[in-house]
């Protein structure tokens, strides 16, 4: 019986609105959310739509779209999601509008879509084992040329001459941020979640999720380990945080952990830097500017704020820097790193020794910097090994890394003195990790001496919560 319901299907290749009664079986490699129009027949109720990609072969995919009532429409979405198989029974073969095609929906090969309505229609999940596993594979089969896109460095260094323009993508997933939900000027409930892409090329770029199909796929992937080839995404230019950004829209397809050549190379450089822990320590902060930053907390606090909460947040400490080994040796103080991959490396090399580095066979580059770990305290407790790193910790301690290498040992142990035991203003990132031996890793944004009257102000608020 299976076998004459496989042989009962048309191959979407096959499909022409000459086809009496199609039968489609196929993948389902992207999805829209549901959207409502007011209907122009019935004045005063709506029509319910949502679209759907289905995949039968490497190489042939073709859009679907479902009309009907709110009950129908929101049933059938609700009854299949991608990745899962589907069998299309009596859909409407009709040809593509070449104009709304290329605004709103994904790039097809064929000249035809399927409209599926309640009347005349049936979609239902396929049922046949054969026909699973032989389609299943296919979503990790990119829609686009799997060599056709932009690495994060090529689209940071075009900037904004790719303002509005839709790409393809290869990148790795770094984090997931927590949905945030909103509601419009007008009423309507929205969402929004944020994904932070990583190559070998740049080491944190924004892709924004708005759909709920968007983000319950996003949601499912592991950071870290996780590779995606992101077809016809938009390209913007975010003016708040000065940087460009990627938007998931109508027309995205992602593929998850595409089975091609560069995604395989990408994420074996995935698997070392993570592994190696490289990624753990870039602390570079491109969300938030100090300014920015007004919360205040006490140590307790913040170690209590990284256990309940998995995403990185920042804050301000008036706390005592307890530990700040600048007397130790000049090479504990000030390390040098390869400029490509971050990797702490020996200025006597020619050229980066690390597996991953995207620049392992040209010449080195470094950079040199103040890297230290500090201990901030107050009367709740010690939050340990925080980096303190350049360029904040030459504004802070008033002097490059020259200038510091020049200074006798007493000259450096004076310098240290300055801050140790001191209370301070202390700018922090804080984000939980569970390489970290305390669990959670503290990164100073900015640091001072704290003014004497400003901690009299928030002192209630410090010894309020002292015994949390």
């Amino acid at each position: 019986m299976a076998a004459s319901a496989q042989t009962a299907c048309v191959a979407i290749s096959d499909l022409n609105p000459n086809v009496f009664h199609p039968r489609v079986v196929g993948v389902i490699i992207g999805k829209t959310d549901v959207r409502s129009f007011p209907d122009r027949k019935n004045i005063g109720t709506d029509r319910f739509t949502f679209s759907f990609t289905i995949k039968d072969s490497p190489d042939c995919f073709i859009n679907v779209t479902a009309w009907g009532t709110d009950g129908y429409i929101n049933g059938l979405s609700n009854s299949f999601s991608i990745g899962d198989c589907v069998t299309i029974e009596n859909p409407l073969v009709t040809s593509k509008d070449p104009e709304k095609e290329a605004r709103f929906s994904p790039a097809t090969p064929g000249l035809y879509r399927l409209l599926v309505t309640e009347a005349h229609s049936q979609v239902f999940l396929c049922a046949d084992v054969d026909t699973n596993d032989r389609l299943v594979p296919l979503i990790h089969l990119p829609v686009k040329d799997s060599r056709d896109f932009y690495t994060l460095g090529d689209i940071v260094a075009n900037g904004k001459s790719l303002d509005g323009n839709v790409i393809n993508i290869l990148a790795a997933v770094r984090s997931i941020a927590e949905t945030k939900q909103f509601t419009t000027a007008d009423g309507r409930k929205g969402q929004r979640l944020e994904v932070k892409l990583f190559d070998d090329t740049v080491t944190s770029f924004s892709l924004v999720c708005w759909d709920r199909e968007a983000i319950q796929l996003v949601q499912t992937l592991i950071p870290k380990e996780t590779v995606l080839f992101i077809a016809d995404a938009k390209i913007g230019f975010d003016n708040f945080h000065s940087s460009m950004t990627a938007t998931v829209n109508s027309k995205t397809i992602i593929t998850v952990n595409p089975d091609t050549k560069e995604a395989s190379l990408l994420y074996s450089y995935t698997k070392e830097v993570s592994e190696s822990g490289a990624l753990d320590e870039d602390e570079r902060v491109e969300d938030v500017s100090v300014d920015s930053i007004g919360d205040v907390y006490t140590v307790n606090q913040l170690k209590q704020k990284a256990q309940e909460n998995q995403e990185a947040f920042f804050g301000i400490t008036y706390s005592f820097i307890s530990k700040l080994d600048l007397d130790s040796s000049i090479s504990k103080v000030i390390r040098t790193r390869c400029s490509k991959c971050k990797y702490q490396v020996s200025e006597e090399l020619q050229s980066c020794t690390t597996a991953s580095c995207p620049g392992r066979d040209q010449p080195l580059s470094v950079t040199m910097g103040f890297d230290l770990l500090v201990n901030l305290t107050d009367h709740t407790g010690t939050l340990q090994a925080c980096s303190f790193r350049s360029p904040v910790a030459e504004k802070t301690l008033g002097c490059t890394t020259e200038e510091f290498a020049g200074l006798s040992d007493g000259e450096r142990t004076a310098m240290k003195w300055k801050f140790l035991l001191e209370r301070c203003k202390i700018y922090v990132k804080i984000v939980s990790s569970a390489k970290s031996r305390t669990g959670i890793r503290g990164t100073v944004l900015a640091c001072s001496l704290a003014d004497p009257g400003e901690v009299k102000q928030h002192m209630s608020v410090l010894l309020g919560s002292s015994g949390r």
